[in-house]
């Protein structure tokens, strides 16, 4: 019996390690591991084990295994939120929710990464933007965005003026508009330049509304900048 606890503890540290390597790192993970799991919500380990996330994983768009990491989709959370919020998460990967920008960081980091963005207005109307490169800096380089690769599914490159910006909140202005602070002045936080051409994470509102310009969840290369969209979603994988 002492011979058996002996190795057992000798072990343990074996036994530990193979459990850590099969923690997923993302989405793909997952369904590399059971090509047969349904979209849901599942547990995934971008900075190793103790750094859990729930994330909504999308199975079936293209093959399947996209980490969402922006969702909308009936306006029941608020994205007007501060850096804080912005770099550790919020929301609910059930429904409304954004990942973090820390765990966005380390997820487009130790492999080539794609992204897609999917949404739909409220007539029903769907389309998507695909890119085959994503990824973003540290929080040291203010999250920089870097896109590329750009595959139109109807939507239009709404990236493209984006590309090579530092993320802003209304508490944290780094955009390229020396006038104004573009996540104050749109209601959101993003990848701003001098403002935008998309703004995902704007005020939820329900279609066509001009009352106040551009201030929506907006795709403006495919509804124009005064259209709020009835859902978006913003997700990677690693290149196939």
């Amino acid at each position: 019996m002492k011979l058996v606890s002996v190795f057992l503890l000798l072990l343990a540290p074996v036994l530990t390690c193979c459990l850590l390597l099969d923690l997923p790192l993302d989405c793909s993970d997952i369904h590399n591991n059971d090509n047969s799991q349904l979209s849901g919500v599942y547990t995934i380990y971008p900075i190793g084990a103790t750094s859990a996330v729930q994330v909504y994983c999308d199975m079936d768009s293209a093959g399947g295994g996209w980490t969402v990491f922006q969702r909308r989709m009936d306006g029941s959370v608020n994205f007007y939120r501060p850096w804080d919020h912005y770099k550790k998460g919020f929301g609910n990967a059930a429904g409304e929710y954004w990942l973090g920008l820390e765990s966005l960081f380390h997820l487009t980091q130790s492999r080539n990464i794609e992204l897609r963005v999917d949404m739909e207005d409220f007539s029903g109307n769907k389309a998507f933007a695909r890119y085959s490169s994503f990824s973003i800096e540290s929080e040291t380089y203010g999250y920089r965005l870097h896109v590329s690769g750009f595959t139109d599914g109807g939507a239009g490159d709404g990236l493209l003026f984006h590309n090579g910006q530092k993320f802003s909140t209304f508490d944290k202005d780094q955009d390229s508009n020396s006038s104004v602070n573009c996540a104050r002045k749109f209601l959101g936080a993003f990848w701003y330049n001098a403002c935008l051409s998309t703004n995902p994470n704007g005020v939820y509102r329900w279609g066509a509304d001009a009352t106040i310009h551009a201030l929506g969840v907006e795709w403006y290369h495919w509804k124009g900048d005064n259209y709020s969209l009835k859902t978006i979603s913003m997700k990677i994988r690693p290149v196939q």
